[in-house]
């Protein structure tokens, strides 16, 4: 009898220690959240009962992802803006990581910070509101989804957009930051269709302004839209973000997804879709059968698939840089529309916490090198 109490004690007493020691990681765990919240020195601080009041208590979701759901919010000034909310403690560390850099970055293709709620127990972002969804939604939508299609004009205002907003991240900010997840549904269109880049959460900082890589302990980003050099080595640079936006290129210009499911007698991915009919010039094939005949340039759609191609090549080292990119995308919009009527602004009027020059350099190449191969 006596051994039997001393037996059940002894698992009483370990059942206890067990419990204490996972309350103790827990109270460290909500301790280290509230310490590193007070790094956080910029931009509002909302409380959770701000966010159930400026989203009606969350009455209006307009996006989800693996990070959580996004809700619609009118500020007291009658702003609108849209509340990223954490559903998971899992994801802490995205979320601190998207929060020091939307305060740095301040650009008109990069959406834009208000604020954040990190409570120990909540985790939100509030940024602004971009009423026209994601790039991915119009891309994949019907006509009867939307009334219309995206015409080849706006699609190419779209990448110079997004490419814009890339080069700023690239070579405006100081030091460079890698997207590491540039994808369709990561650039929101505004009401007047201006891109802006959005989710930060596994973007990388480069050590210094000169550094070229990063290395990185597991590949981030989104099926289809790999840089096939970084997926195999976790070599981490700039030309990681091209081979990316490439494919965000070969998006709008096909009206397909990165990986091609409709087709048999497997799902392909884009690159090897495109590549026999651009090694062939088959340019009408490439293009979206949406796209109404005699509503753009062959020219210009011809070029804007070469740059695309450049752009995925598997070799990182052929790849352009952004600046390049922008460069050229810009040239395909002024085929189809003049100049002085172009919307591309050359220099950020906005503020820029970033960079020490908001000036844009661009560098000129006459053509781009290709290779069909």
């Amino acid at each position: 009898m006596i051994a039997s109490i001393a037996s059940s004690a002894g698992i009483i007493i370990f059942i206890l220690a067990v419990v204490a020691g996972l309350w103790s990681s827990r109270r460290k765990r909500q301790q280290e959240i509230q310490n590193s919240s007070l790094e956080l020195e910029d931009g509002r601080r909302f409380m959770y009962s701000e966010l159930v009041k400026i989203t009606n208590n969350f009455a209006s979701p307009i996006g989800a992802g693996g990070f959580g759901k996004v809700y619609h919010g009118i500020l007291e000034n009658d702003i609108q803006v849209a509340v990223k909310l954490l559903v998971s403690a899992s994801g802490s560390s995205e979320f601190q990581n998207e929060v020091k850099l939307l305060m740095r970055a301040h650009h008109r293709n990069v959406v834009s910070f208000t604020g954040y709620c990190y409570d120990g127990k909540t985790m939100a972002l509030v940024f602004e509101y971009v009423a026209n969804g994601n790039l991915h939604q119009h891309l994949t939508a019907s006509d009867v989804d939307t009334g219309s299609i995206l015409t080849w004009k706006e699609r190419l205002q779209i990448a110079v957009d997004a490419a814009q907003g890339l080069d700023y991240l690239h070579n405006g900010c100081k030091p460079p930051i890698i997207h590491r997840d540039i994808k369709t549904s990561n650039i929101l269109l505004t009401e007047k269709m201006q891109a802006k880049i959005c989710d930060f959460g596994v973007s990388k900082l480069l050590s210094t302004e000169t550094a070229t890589h990063t290395m990185t302990d597991h590949v981030r980003g989104t099926r289809g839209y790999f840089d096939p050099e970084y997926y195999t080595t976790g070599k981490l640079n700039k030309k990681s973000d091209i081979y990316s936006f490439g494919i965000v290129l070969l998006e709008l210009i096909t009206g397909r997804t990165a990986i091609i499911e409709d087709v048999e007698p497997e799902p392909v991915h884009i690159c090897r879709w495109v590549r026999p009919m651009f090694q062939r010039r088959d340019i009408e094939s490439i293009l979206d059968s949406r796209i109404q005949p005699g509503t753009y340039n062959v020219s210009s759609a011809w070029k804007a698939v070469e740059i695309a191609m450049e752009c995925v090549s598997s070799t990182a080292i052929e790849r352009p840089d952004i600046n390049v990119v922008y460069k050229e995308l810009k040239e395909c919009l002024e085929i189809e529309v003049p100049p002085e009527i172009a919307k591309v602004p050359e220099v950020d009027d906005e503020s820029d916490d970033c960079s020490t020059n908001s000036v844009f350099l661009f560098t000129w190449r006459p053509t781009l090198s290709l290779k069909a191969s």
